[in-house]
């Protein structure tokens, strides 16, 4: 044998022996997800990641106003990191104030602060606050647009390039649903502060006051974002979210044919998901699962754990069903480094593995003295005759 197995049901909350009576009560059916007149689209889980629903969701389209996510999205990570500050003023260029299509109406020379920028690009979808902004950051829009790249490649949105801020037609600009999913789940995982912005249902400025133009937040008490989108060649697109009963789903939709119509069939992909799926975390990233034997180190076990959390999306009733299985490397060696991959555990729905991630050492194991290594030498030499 060479492997150590430790297998346990995920769900340690609920009994491990349940009556097939009790099961069936609890299983439900699982209609087919709805068609919806869109070009494309996804829904997602925000806590899982997982692909609820698709139709073309890695195909790649135009945008449009999209793009502001991402635009958006460096923004923000900027302002993590102290690179520019809320308070900032920026002055607008006149390459600012001239660029088309839906506006914040600032004024070339005046000078505004970022924070109200980031309301501008948001709620308002300007894109000449969206240049604004991206100058101030980068110099210029095409060098915000190899930011937009670079970070797009980060987080893995493999459909998507961007060639300016604002999501104005360009043959080599495009993304997917996939990836807008992405996007808008990193948005609301690492910067819950700002995502609070696109709840918001207007934003007046220069004595104007325009309305956010998702018209889920006045129809869905549950929405809170993201963005929507509209050119003549991308259609009217949608990227929207939303929680109930501490569950997050994350609809994309692009390619519909009217304001209502991209409003209405993203409602659709919502009320499915929320009616047929169900989330839970099972373990917490850094917690103990179990604890693995160390050879030749300063202790004679290391504690094992996940790097991420584990956390399922399934159709309502087959949580319940789901067991673990962890199988650890039976020769691990010191020296080991917090964070070596030492294990695997694989999560599976009757014998269909649906889950796997990597376990790791929680801490790190020094190497032992030269009798501790001579010594384990000699009795790995006759484990592996026996084993």
């Amino acid at each position: 044998m060479n492997i150590t197995t430790f297998a346990k049901r995920l769900c340690l909350l609920v009994p491990l022996i349940v009556a097939p009576a009790a099961w069936a009560a609890d299983e439900m059916a699982l209609p087919a997800s709805p068609q919806l007149a869109a070009k494309a689209y996804v829904l997602m889980d925000a806590a899982s990641g997982n692909v609820l629903v698709e139709n073309n969701g890695d195909q790649r389209l135009p945008p449009a106003s999209l793009t502001k996510l991402m635009s958006a999205y460096i923004a923000t990570k900027e302002i993590r990191r102290g690179q520019i500050g809320e308070n900032d003023m920026v002055t607008v260029s006149e390459n600012a104030w001239r660029t088309g299509g839906s506006r914040m109406f600032i004024k070339v020379g005046s000078q505004v602060t970022v924070s109200d920028l980031l309301h501008g690009i948001i709620i308002q979808s300007g894109n000449d606050a969206t240049v604004a902004l991206s100058e101030h950051i980068a110099g210029s829009e095409d060098a915000f647009a190899d930011m937009m790249n670079k970070t797009a490649a980060e987080l893995g949105m493999t459909n998507s390039h961007f060639m300016n801020p604002t999501g104005l037609p360009n043959p080599d600009h495009y993304s997917s649903p996939h990836d807008m999913a992405i996007l808008a789940r990193a948005i609301i995982r690492l910067d819950p502060v700002h995502y609070a912005i696109y709840s918001q249902k207007e934003f007046f400025w220069n004595g104007i006051k325009q309305p956010n133009r998702n018209l889920l937040l006045w129809r869905d008490k549950t929405v809170d974002g993201l963005k929507t989108g509209h050119t003549e060649e991308a259609g009217y697109c949608m990227v929207a979210s939303a929680v109930r009963d501490g569950q997050r789903l994350i609809a994309v939709v692009f390619g519909t044919n009217s304001e209502s119509a991209r409003a209405s069939e993203t409602q659709k992909l919502l009320t499915y998901g929320f009616r047929f799926f169900e989330t839970q975390t099972f373990y917490q990233k850094g917690a103990e699962l179990a604890q693995a034997p160390v050879w030749k180190g300063t202790t004679h076990q290391v504690k094992a754990g996940l790097a991420e959390d584990l956390t399922m999306t399934m159709p309502k009733g087959q949580l319940k069903k789901l067991v673990a299985s962890m199988t650890m490397n039976p020769k691990l060696v010191a020296p080991i480094a917090k964070g070596d991959v030492i294990g695997k555990v694989e999560v599976r729905l009757d014998d269909k593995v649906v889950h796997s991630a990597d376990l790791i050492a929680l801490d790190a194991v020094e190497e032992g003295g030269i009798f501790r290594r001579l010594w384990d030498s000699i009795r790995m030499f006759f484990y592996g005759m026996f084993n």
